[in-house]
């Protein structure tokens, strides 16, 4: 068992230890991209007309493939993590965007009247209104560009073994040992379905709210729309 975990010595790590840079390089990515699109997202709810423009921008750039994304910046940052990161952000910008967007705008009006009758200004309504009702959004952005961000981090096997996982499958080929192809596929899916699921658990967390599978019948008949409690503890 111990032989299939073995990874070739010119990785200069153990297994353990390229999981942990997987991770480093996907998911650091991913949160600069989130509180980059929170400004820009916010800009396109209040600016209408700002939104197509931003969304074409953001959706050309994610059309752009990595590896011609790594050529241009390999001269700026070299044969390093930051190559890969880079781009990796950039592609989350098109998924978080219009989460965000979409999450914001489908406050009903009339808690954000009821927000600014309480005395909310334009900044708490944002922070401690809109934001967290829109966290059922956010969280699903998030999933997808996680999870994409995890799958595309193998691509940097191709500038110099900065790929983490995706560099098991350079040393399978290079070596002819099909162990570690697998043992890259595998574990790398593996990552992607817990981390997944972390993100499905700290959404339940953010949103005690929502309801939770047989409730939601209960919630259809009786209970308040999520945006009153929201409300609440925002005044609070």
């Amino acid at each position: 068992m111990n032989d299939w975990f073995r990874i070739p010595s010119d990785l200069q790590n153990t297994y353990l230890g390229l999981i942990g840079l997987h991770l480093r390089e996907a998911v650091i990515p991913v949160l600069v991209g989130l509180v980059v699109a929170l400004p820009i997202a916010q800009l396109c709810v209040r600016l209408r007309w700002l939104y197509p423009p931003v969304l074409w921008v953001t959706t050309v750039l994610y059309a752009i493939p990595s590896l011609a994304f790594f050529v241009v910046l390999i001269d700026y940052t070299g044969q390093t993590e930051t190559t890969v990161m880079i781009p990796l952000g950039v592609y989350s910008l098109v998924v978080f965007v219009p989460a965000i967007v979409d999450g914001v705008r489908s406050v009903p009006q009339e808690t954000l009247d009821a927000a600014t009758a309480m005395g909310l200004g334009p900044v708490r309504r944002y922070l401690q209104v809109q934001l967290p009702i829109a966290v059922p959004a956010i969280i699903a952005g998030l999933r997808v560009a996680t999870v994409s961000s995890i799958s595309l981090v193998s691509v940097g096997m191709l500038i110099g073994n900065q790929g983490a996982l995706g560099n098991l499958l350079n040393d399978g080929q290079i070596y002819h040992q099909p162990r570690l192809i697998w043992l890259s596929v595998i574990t790398t899916a593996v990552l992607a379905i817990v981390v997944d699921a972390a993100l499905v658990a700290v959404r339940l967390l953010l949103t005690p709210w929502m309801p939770r599978g047989t409730r939601k019948a209960r919630t259809a008949e009786g209970r308040p729309e999520p945006a009153e409690p929201a409300l609440e503890d925002a005044v609070r």
